[in-house]
C-alpha cells in the first residue's frame, strides 16, 4: 500500500513518532466492535422480558448488527482508501456512539433492531480503517509485534464484553437495566474519538477502488433475504414465499458476482475469479461453518443459562468468559502449530471444539437440578482454545492461497464471511433451539442446539482437509 500525508511508508524514512500511542487508540477502537457483539448476548433475556421480544426478534437484535457489518465492510474499506482512513475512522466512531445511545433509549424491539443495524454500519466503517492504518504505521518486526498484540486484545475483548454485560445488567445502573449494555460503551467511544482526532495520522491509498454503492445495496438485500427465512420462517409456518425468499437471496448474490465479472472484474465486490480459487471457495465454506457454529453456540447457551437454569446475567457472563480465556491461553502457541500442521490443525481444532460442545452438553444433561457452573467450564475452555487454533490457521491459509492481484478482495471476502457466518449461526442454530424449546422444553432445546453446533464444527474440519496444501515457513 502507498500512503500519503503524515505516514511515511517507504523504508528508510523516519517512522511516525506517536505511532505506539496511536496503535493503542486504534486497537481500543476495534475492541469496541468485539465488545459490542458479545456484550449483547448476556442482555438478551432481560431485553426479551422488558420489551416482549419474540424469539425471532431476539435473534434479529444480534443478526442485524452482523449483517450490516458484513454487507458494508468492503465498501467502507474502499471509502477509507479514497477519502482518508482517519476521516472515515473518526466518522465511524462518532456514529457508533450515537447509535449506542439510540439502542440504549429504544422504546420497542423494532427500534432496537434498526438501531443495532445502524451500529453495525458504524462498526463496518471503523474496523477496516484500523487494520489499514496500522499497516501504514509499522513495518518489519514492529508490524509483526503489533498484529500479535492485535490478536491477543481481540480475544480479551470477547471476555470483556461477556463480563461487562453481566456486570452492568446485574448492577442495574441508575435503573437502566439492559439499556446500560449499550450506553456503557458511549463514553469510551467519545474519548477515542477525541484521542483519534489528535493522535492518529491520515493516510490514503493511491489508485484505490471507488465504493460501489449499488452493488453494496444488492449485496445487503441478498444477505438479508438468505437470513430472513432462517429467522422468521418458523414464525410464519414456513410458507412457500419464505423458501422463495431464500432462493432469491442466493440468486441475487450469484447474479451480482456474474454481472460485476462481466462489467468490471477488477473492482467487483464478489470477484468471480476469486471464488474459482480452490483455497478460497473451500476456505470460505469452512469459515461460514466455523463462525456459524461458535456464534450460534454462544447465543443459545446464554439463553439457556438465564432461562431454565436461572443464572443471573453476571453469573452467565463470568461463566462464558471461560470460552474467551481458552482463546487467550492458546494465542502464544498457534503460530508454531500452524507452521507444523497446516490445514490439519483446522481439523484438529474444530474436532476438539466439537468435543468441547458435547462435554458442555453432557454436564448439562447430567445435572438433576440447576447445572453447576464449574461442570461447564472445561468444555467452554476447550471450545475457546480450539477457536484460536482454527481461525488464525484458516485466515493464514486463505490469504496465502489468494493470488497477489486479488489479495485486497480476498481479505475483504474473508472478513465479510466472518460476520455473515455469525449471522447465519444466530439464525440457524437459534431456530433449532427455539423449535426444540417449543416441542420438548429446555432440556431438548439445549441438546438439539448443541448437537447442531458439534456437527457443524466437525463438518468444517472435514471440509478443511480438501483445502489444497500450502507451504508455510516460520518467517
Amino acid at each position: 500500500m502507498t500512503a500519503e500525508t503524515s505516514v511515511p511508508p517507504a523504508t528508510g524514512q523516519a517512522p511516525y513518532p506517536r505511532r505506539w500511542i496511536a496503535m493503542a487508540v486504534l486497537i481500543l477502537a476495534f475492541m469496541l466492535d468485539l465488545v459490542n457483539v458479545t456484550i449483547v448476548n448476556v442482555g438478551l433475556p432481560a431485553i426479551q422480558r422488558d420489551l416482549g421480544a419474540t424469539p425471532a426478534q431476539l435473534e434479529w437484535i444480534s443478526a442485524a448488527y452482523l449483517l450490516a457489518f458484513a454487507a458494508a465492510l468492503i465498501t467502507f474499506a474502499r471509502l477509507g482508501d479514497l477519502a482518508g482512513r482517519k476521516r472515515v475512522f473518526l466518522a465511524g466512531i462518532a456514529v457508533f456512539a450515537v447509535t449506542g445511545v439510540w439502542s440504549g433509549l429504544a422504546g420497542s424491539v423494532e427500534v432496537l433492531i434498526v438501531a443495532r443495524a445502524a451500529q453495525g454500519l458504524a462498526a463496518a466503517a471503523l474496523a477496516p480503517q484500523v487494520l489499514s492504518i496500522l499497516y501504514t504505521l509499522f513495518q518489519g518486526r514492529e508490524r509483526a509485534a503489533v498484529f500479535g498484540v492485535f490478536g491477543i486484545m481481540g480475544g480479551l475483548a470477547q471476555a470483556v464484553g461477556l463480563l461487562l454485560g453481566g456486570v452492568v445488567v446485574t448492577a442495574d445502573i441508575a435503573g437502566l437495566g439492559w439499556r446500560a449494555i449499550f450506553l456503557v460503551t458511549v463514553p469510551m467511544a467519545v474519548v477515542l474519538l477525541a484521542a483519534g482526532a489528535w493522535l492518529v495520522p491520515e493516510s490514503r491509498l493511491v489508485g484505490g477502488l471507488r465504493p460501489k454503492w449499488l452493488a453494496t445495496a444488492v449485496l445487503t438485500v441478498g444477505l438479508v433475504a438468505i437470513v430472513f427465512p432462517l429467522l422468521d420462517g418458523r414464525t410464519y409456518g414456513w410458507p412457500v414465499w419464505i423458501w422463495f425468499c431464500l432462493v432469491a437471496g442466493i440468486v441475487a448474490l450469484a447474479g451480482l458476482a456474474l454481472v460485476e465479472h462481466r462489467k468490471n472484474p477488477a473492482g467487483a465486490l464478489l470477484p468471480l475469479d476469486l471464488f474459482r480459487v480452490p483455497v478460497v471457495s473451500r476456505g470460505l465454506t469452512v469459515l461460514l461453518l466455523i463462525f456459524a457454529s461458535f456464534s450460534g453456540f454462544l447465543l443459545i447457551l446464554t439463553l439457556w443459562l438465564q432461562g431454565s437454569q436461572e443464572y443471573s446475567p453476571l453469573d452467565a457472563g463470568l461463566l462464558m468468559a471461560a470460552f474467551a480465556a481458552g482463546g487467550v491461553a492458546m494465542s502464544p502457541f498457534t503460530g508454531r502449530l500452524l507452521v507444523r500442521f497446516g490445514r490439519t490443525l483446522i481439523l484438529l481444532g474444530s474436532s476438539l471444539a466439537g468435543v468441547g460442545a458435547l462435554v458442555v452438553l453432557l454436564a448439562a444433561r447430567a445435572a438433576d437440578g440447576p447445572v453447576g457452573a464449574w461442570t461447564l467450564v472445561p468444555g467452554l475452555f476447550v471450545m475457546g482454545l480450539s477457536m484460536n487454533l482454527v481461525v488464525p490457521t484458516l485466515a493464514t491459509l486463505f490469504l496465502a492461497g489468494v493470488p497477489v492481484e486479488l489479495a485486497g478482495a480476498g481479505s475483504g471476502i474473508f472478513n465479510t464471511g466472518q460476520q455473515f457466518g455469525g449471522a447465519l449461526g444466530v439464525a440457524g442454530i437459534g431456530a433449532i433451539y427455539f423449535a426444540a424449546l417449543d416441542s420438548g422444553g429446555p432440556r431438548a432445546a439445549v441438546t438439539a442446539g448443541t448437537v447442531a453446533v458439534a456437527v457443524g464444527l466437525v463438518v468444517s474440519g472435514v471440509v478443511a482437509l480438501t483445502i489444497p496444501r500450502i507451504s508455510l515457513s516460520e518467517s
